[in-house]
């Protein structure tokens, strides 16, 4: 019999297929690559997590199956949301490893915390949790986006919603990064912040996708001690999404 952890990775693949509306033998190949076992595939069949036609040579999860790989998928993004913005890991290796040993309620408990991110890092949706469906806040994840703060209200950027590598780039670049500590000036006609001595503009979906937590006191105690001289100092920075 299969360990669990080579069963979790076929299902984790099929969701994948399922993502790609594929359901051919062949996808399913190509995608587990060398390490392909047709006796695998019979176990999930037996167990009830995969359905099969021969008639079409299709594979598909069931609805047990579908179940079961959406909490993998699930651990699996929101470890690479946790690993990326808030750890600064290698999200992959330590995300795979990361979906087989946590418990439902750990998983919530991070989705929490990251405040129920829509998407993994790669821009490929984090499947909901009944804590998002709850949209349960926390004293401590205290999460919003950019656009829900108040005029004059501070706070630090928790992580970025989005699966643009540019965008995520040029958003680095203006040093608006998780850790970083912005200040909300004004809202229209468009959202002006302070990111480390700079005033920086954006459009609203640009304000939309940053995720930040809700500054406390020892922010601005350490702000002045971790600024860097020759960080944007009194510069202007307009950014619209198009510009990406």
């Amino acid at each position: 019999m299969s360990n669990r952890k080579e069963i979790d990775e076929y299902l984790e693949k099929l969701w994948y297929m399922q993502e790609e509306a594929k359901n051919s033998f062949n996808d399913l190949v190509e995608l587990i690559e060398g390490d392909y076992d047709p006796d695998l595939i019979n176990e999930l069949v037996n167990e009830g997590l995969v359905e099969v036609v021969q008639e079409t040579s299709s594979i598909s999860l069931s609805k047990k199956g579908y179940e079961y790989a959406r909490q993998i998928v699930r651990a699996h993004r929101l470890a690479e949301r946790l690993l990326y913005d808030v750890m600064g890991r290698n999200i992959e290796e330590g995300a795979c490893e990361f979906e087989h040993i946590v418990t439902l309620e750990l998983v919530d408990s991070i989705c929490i915390l990251l405040g129920h991110p829509r998407e993994c890092p790669h821009g490929l949706p984090i499947p909901e949790g009944e804590c998002c469906k709850a949209s349960i806040r926390t004293v401590k994840s205290q999460i919003m986006h950019l656009d829900e703060m108040a005029v004059g209200q501070s706070a630090r950027v928790a992580y970025i919603n989005s699966g643009s590598d540019v965008h995520l780039h040029r958003l680095n670049t203006l040093q608006i990064r998780p850790g970083s500590i912005v200040k909300l000036h004004q809202k229209y006609p468009s959202y002006v912040i302070d990111c480390e001595g700079a005033a920086i503009a954006m459009d609203d979906e640009i304000a939309h996708s940053i995720c930040v937590w809700t500054k406390d006191k020892k922010h601005d105690e350490g702000r002045k001690k971790d600024q860097k001289k020759g960080k944007f100092f009194g510069l202007n920075m307009r950014f619209k999404k198009k510009d990406m």
